[in-house]
């Protein structure tokens, strides 16, 4: 450790002594300064305090995950312990390096309003896990009980000025706070901290950003921020207002002649012309995926959609039952781009497997309205896997949060079946309490494989049933409408005659319809 490490470290150390000396003569706090709802909530999520943020161990991957590549891509730019954006460490560190890096040390701001402590902390929680996934060390937060957020500063000015000595006291250099923001709050607050503000939904789009790889998913998600930006745009003063420009307009006068469209008019200007470009990319990939779907509902094949809250297990479920090697990973929001694979059930008929997006509390409207051609694999889908993670604290909670979604891009008419995830990790008595709660949920683990043989056997029962009966003779030159009727009907009886192969079965209407037109 060099001397300036060491001196660093000294400063900070008594900074935060000195920090918990004046809170401990507070009530309701704990020892090392914080308030018991917020150690309560940094210690559930991984984030013990004195660490500064390190973020909790990644679970390793099963063998059923395959090589995992892109994991190691993806942990590459992790925040690097230890150093601090305000000491004297950074001096060496070029702005490349500090880029890369991504040292932003947030501290977390919330708000208990209508709902229940557990409520409020459960979603403070989860923002500290979703600034973890972003890449940032999560060192302290604030929790006020108001009945509305503040109009001007969505704190009140004395939890605003606590939250000041808090960013002072941990040397942070970011504010996230629980909830959307408007322009005029997201200002009043940084003029009090110092430091930038951002909220919930900028947190959701940058981890987005992060994380989405192909051409459709990037175009979804710059456009979602480009939604979130657009009302946002502020100006300074004259320069930005806007001005006539050429003639005079509606008769304002002399003196109101200006240099026409201003730099905030051409910047929404832009903004809007590349939604309206990205909108078009978007319409245009659209008829592939459905060009897909169409050709599996033709060849009679059932669609099953794995959905849920995110980081509930989705992948690993979808790794297990069919061996796709997705990206699995501790984290929200690991899966942006969907991933759809083949499968069969127990008795030998074909399905297809689609991984969607995970879902949040709070999911913004922006990424709803951008992934909603994404989405549309759910509402298309036979029947709807609901993954719950059955060891998080408020799973319910979470069940409730996704069907809210699910009711925005109208898949709530799609069967579902929930899958309770992670029975591993979670006691005997949770399960069973969600189990009462949930009728007809089917216990697993997609990390230990129990479960799993009675899940497919609970989806072999629920997938529809072809329900067309038919007694033909096929020419032995179409064996592929043969090889269908296996992969996808049912075959009661089966002869090879010297005309052809004669099938007695029953199939979906299009697989009827095409063997009619070819039978001898």
């Amino acid at each position: 450790m060099t001397a300036r490490t060491e001196t660093s470290t000294r400063s900070e150390t008594s900074t935060r002594s000195e920090t918990s000396t004046h809170h401990e003569a507070t009530t309701g706090t704990s020892t090392d300064g914080r308030s018991d709802a917020v150690s309560r909530i940094l210690s559930r999520h991984g984030t013990p305090g004195g660490q500064h943020g390190q973020a909790p161990p990644t679970a390793e991957a099963s063998a059923f995950d395959g090589e995992q590549l892109d994991l190691a891509e993806r942990q590459a730019l992790r925040r690097v312990g230890g150093l601090g954006t305000h000491s004297s460490e950074l001096q060496d560190v070029t702005e490349v390096e500090y880029r890369q890096l991504r040292l932003e040390r947030v501290v977390l701001a919330g708000l208990w309003t209508t709902a229940s402590v557990e409520e409020a902390e459960a979603s403070l929680r989860e923002l500290a896990a979703l600034a973890e996934t972003a890449g940032s060390a999560v060192l302290d937060g604030v929790l006020q009980r108001r009945p509305t957020p503040d109009p001007a500063t969505f704190l009140g000015s004395g939890k605003a000025a606590e939250l000041k000595g808090i960013v002072a006291a941990t040397e942070a250099d970011t504010v996230v706070c629980d909830g959307e923001l408007s322009p005029s709050q997201r200002r009043g607050l940084e003029d009090i901290v110092g430091v930038k503000v951002i909220d919930r939904t900028a947190l959701i789009l940058d981890i987005f950003a992060q994380h989405a790889k192909s051409k459709e998913g990037k175009a979804q998600v710059e456009l979602a921020q480009l939604e979130y930006l657009l009302p946002r745009l502020r100006g300074w003063g004259e320069s930005m207002s806007r001005q006539a420009g050429g003639r005079v307009a509606a008769g304002a006068g002399i003196g109101s002649r200006g240099p026409g469209e201003t730099k905030i008019e051409l910047d929404r200007r832009r903004i809007r012309t590349r939604m309206a470009r990205l909108r078009r990319q978007i319409r245009e990939m659209s008829p592939a995926r459905a060009t897909k779907r169409a050709r599996r509902l033709a060849g009679g094949v059932p669609a099953v959609a794995i959905a849920g809250y995110t980081n509930a297990g989705k992948s690993s479920l979808l790794n297990r039952l069919t061996g796709a090697g997705v990206l699995v990973e501790d984290a929200l929001f690991a899966t942006l781009d969907p991933a759809v694979r083949r499968a069969q059930t127990p008795d030998g008929r074909a399905y297809v497997l689609a991984d969607t997006v995970g879902f949040v509390r709070h999911l913004p409207t922006q990424l709803v309205e951008a992934f909603r051609s994404t989405l549309e694999e759910v509402g298309g889908a036979d029947l709807v896997l609901h993954v719950v993670d059955a060891s998080d604290v408020d799973p319910l909670g979470q069940v409730s949060a996704v069907r809210s979604v699910l009711a925005d891009v109208g898949a709530l008419d799609v069967p579902e079946l929930v899958v309770l995830n992670k029975c591993d990790a979670a006691s005997p008595e949770a399960v069973a309490r969600l189990r009462s709660a949930l009728p007809g949920a089917v216990v697993v683990s997609a990390r230990t494989g129990e479960g799993l043989d009675h899940l497919l056997d609970v989806v072999a029962e629920r997938l529809p049933r072809p329900d067309v009966d038919v007694d033909v003779v096929v020419p032995y030159t179409r064996g592929d409408l043969v090889s269908r009727v296996h992969g996808t009907g049912e075959v009661l009886a089966e002869e090879h005659t010297g005309a052809g192969t004669r099938l007695v079965a029953r199939v979906g209407e299009h697989l009827a319809a095409e063997l009619h037109g070819v039978a001898v």
